[in-house]
């Protein structure tokens, strides 16, 4: 029985690559799922601009104006967001300090 669960023990080893790689996929991962409060967000934005020019259609240009400049700059957390799972898929400088 103690050559089963020393068998089991062995292959179940992480090697310090491997866990590299584990980080790496949920850390891209994690950082993916800001899209969808950036994406709730501009929603959200978007029906009160709708709201707002139902009850003011004569400024409608003011709040179109701020409604996309608002989302433009909440776009651009998603954009950082995918910058940075891309850097931790592809250009992981971690992986150069394991194989030194």
């Amino acid at each position: 029985m103690n050559e089963v669960v020393n068998e089991v023990a062995n292959e179940a080893i992480i090697n310090g690559k491997a866990l590299i790689l584990m980080g790496q996929a949920i850390g891209a991962g994690a950082a993916m799922i800001t899209g969808l409060g950036q994406g709730i967000g501009q929603g959200i934005a978007a029906g009160k601009a709708v709201e707002a020019v139902g009850r003011q259609p004569e400024a409608e240009g003011v709040i179109l104006r701020t409604l996309i400049i608002g989302d433009a700059i909440a776009e651009t957390t998603a954009l950082y967001s995918l910058v940075i799972a891309l850097l931790l898929l592809y250009a992981n400088p971690l992986l150069g300090l394991l194989t030194s």
